[in-house]
């Protein structure tokens, strides 16, 4: 995994310090600044964070059928309509909780691992989707949302430990 890869580790030790930060974020929020939204349409902070942690798990647990336990299919339904609203704690516990998941699907992936694919359904198209293709997704998915939630919190004076 990362420890033969200088580029990887890079990449991996700054995505862990992304999460860091968010989890940081997240710490002194109240039910109230949690539920807080940047527009009536768009997703309250909490529900950002429930939404990065339930993309972890529904792509890694369900789509590329890694066993975390029967608790990460659970949290693969944090984001989904009708779900329990999540509390500051519980959120930093589903990041960790996914953050240790994907690592060690990376521990025992190979290179080969990485460029395994799997079928999926895009907008009625067959395509192949490898491993390496999610690890990516759910990358960029993490910063995608994680600018949102900092963009909230600033929008509601909420200090946020984004770096800058």
């Amino acid at each position: 995994m990362a420890e033969e890869n200088s580029t990887l580790t890079t990449f991996y030790t700054s995505w862990q310090t992304y999460q860091d930060h968010i989890k940081t974020s997240l710490v002194p929020l109240t039910a109230e600044q949690l539920a807080l939204r940047a527009a009536p349409n768009l997703r309250s902070i909490g529900e950002n964070a429930a939404h990065i942690i339930g993309c972890r798990a529904g792509w890694f647990a369900n789509f590329l059928g890694e066993d975390g336990g029967t608790d990460m299919k659970a949290i693969a339904d944090w984001d989904v309509p009708g779900a329990p609203t999540r509390t500051a704690d519980e959120l930093i516990q589903g990041l960790d909780r996914t953050w240790q998941f994907m690592t060690d699907c990376l521990a025992h992936w190979s290179p080969a691992d990485m460029q395994q694919t799997f079928p999926d359904d895009w907008d009625g198209k067959r395509v192949e989707l490898s491993r390496a293709w999610v690890l990516w997704h759910v990358l960029e998915h993490d910063l995608h949302h994680g600018g949102e939630l900092s963009l909230t919190l600033g929008m509601h004076s909420i200090p946020a430990d984004f770096p800058g």
